[in-house]
C-alpha cells in the first residue's frame, strides 16, 4: 500500500474508533504529508531517518507545540502500522514523548450509556452499543466478527480475534446476551437480497448490504453512534467506539476490578497502557475515600 493510502487509512481510523474531529484530522494530514515530503518515504523509513527528520524541526524553526504534534502524529502513525501488520517494527520508538501532560480519555457515565442503549434504533445498533461498552471491544475487532463467534446457548463468552491475531476470552454480561440475541434474531433481514452479496454478508456477525466485503465499516458504526447520541440528548463529540472501551473499563476500576483484569479484558500487551484508568477512577476513587471512610467523617474540634 502507498504511503498515501496509509495515512488515508491512519486517518480513517482515527475518526472511526476515536472520534477525532475534523480539525484534528486536517492537522494530522499536514503533519505526515510533511514527513513525507522530507523523508521522501514513510512506510519504508528507518530509525534514522525519523531522528533526523524530528532534529530538523528545530532547525527549521518550528514553534514547540506544532513540533510536538507532529512528533505525536508520527509515532501514533507508526504504531498503527505496527498494530496492523505492515511494519515490524516502530522506528519512532527512541524518540522521546512529546513533553505535555498526558489527557485523560474522554468517557460516559453510567447513566448516560443507559440513555444510549435506549435510544438504539434496532435490534442490531443495540448489539454493537452493547458488546462495545459491555465487553469493551475495538470497533476494528467488532466489525471484523465472524459469525461463528456468537456465543452458544448456554455460553456467555466469545473468543476473538483481537489485535496482532492475538486470541482473547470476551465476557458477555446478561445485557449484551440479550441485545445479541435479539440481533441474531432479526440479522436474515440484514442481509443483500444478490445471492453473490448475501455470501459474502453471511459471513460476518454483523453484515452489510452495502460495503464490499459485506461486513459493516468502522465508518458506519461511527454514524450509527453518533445518531443514537443525538437521540439520547448527548453530544455527539463526547460519543465514538473508543469512548464505549474506555467507559467499560473506567467503570470496571471504579467498581474494584484490578488493572490485571482490566489489561487481561481489554486486550491489552502491556499493563502500562491499562494504568492510565487509574488516573481517569481517580476522582471517583477520592470522593468515596472522602464520604466513606470513618476519619474523613469524623467531625472536627474546636
Amino acid at each position: 500500500m502507498a504511503d498515501a493510502a496509509l495515512i488515508e487509512s491512519f486517518l480513517e481510523m482515527l475518526s472511526a474508533e476515536r472520534g477525532a474531529r475534523p480539525n484534528t484530522l486536517d492537522a494530522y494530514a499536514r503533519d505526515l504529508e510533511d514527513a513525507l515530503a522530507e523523508m521522501k518515504t514513510l512506510r519504508g523509513a528507518n530509525a534514522e531517518a525519523v531522528e533526523d527528520y524530528v532534529a530538523g524541526l528545530a532547525r527549521r524553526g518550528m514553534a514547540p507545540a506544532t513540533a510536538r504534534r507532529r512528533i505525536s502524529a508520527l509515532r501514533q502513525f507508526y504504531r498503527f502500522l505496527l498494530e496492523d501488520n505492515v511494519r515490524g517494527d516502530d522506528p519512532t520508538a527512541r524518540l522521546d514523548a512529546p513533553k505535555r501532560g498526558r489527557s485523560l480519555p474522554k468517557t460516559l457515565d453510567s447513566a448516560e450509556i443507559e440513555k444510549l442503549i435506549a435510544a438504539a434504533e434496532s435490534p442490531r445498533d443495540a448489539a454493537l452499543i452493547e458488546l462495545l461498552y459491555g465487553a469493551g471491544l475495538r470497533v476494528s475487532e467488532l466489525v471484523s466478527l465472524p459469525l461463528r463467534t456468537a456465543p452458544k446457548p448456554g455460553q456467555a463468552h466469545m473468543i476473538i480475534e483481537g489485535k496482532g491475531g492475538k486470541e482473547r476470552m470476551v465476557v458477555l454480561g446478561a445485557p449484551a446476551l440479550k441485545a445479541l440475541s435479539a440481533h441474531l434474531a432479526a440479522r436474515e433481514g440484514l442481509l443483500p437480497k444478490d445471492e453473490q452479496k448475501r455470501a459474502r454478508a453471511g459471513r460476518w456477525l454483523f453484515p452489510s448490504a452495502s460495503a464490499a466485503d459485506g461486513k459493516l465499516t468502522r465508518r458506519r458504526v461511527a454514524q450509527i453512534l453518533e445518531h443514537a447520541a443525538l437521540k439520547a440528548g448527548l453530544d455527539p463529540a463526547r460519543v465514538s467506539p473508543h469512548v464505549l472501551r474506555h467507559a467499560f473499563a473506567t467503570h470496571l476500576v471504579e467498581g474494584g476490578a484490578d488493572l490485571r483484569t482490566v489489561q487481561t479484558l481489554l486486550g491489552h500487551a502491556d499493563i502500562a497502557t491499562t494504568q492510565i484508568y487509574t488516573h481517569v477512577a481517580q476522582g471517583r476513587l477520592k470522593t468515596l475515600v472522602e464520604t466513606k471512610h470513618p476519619l474523613a467523617k469524623k467531625p472536627k474540634q474546636d
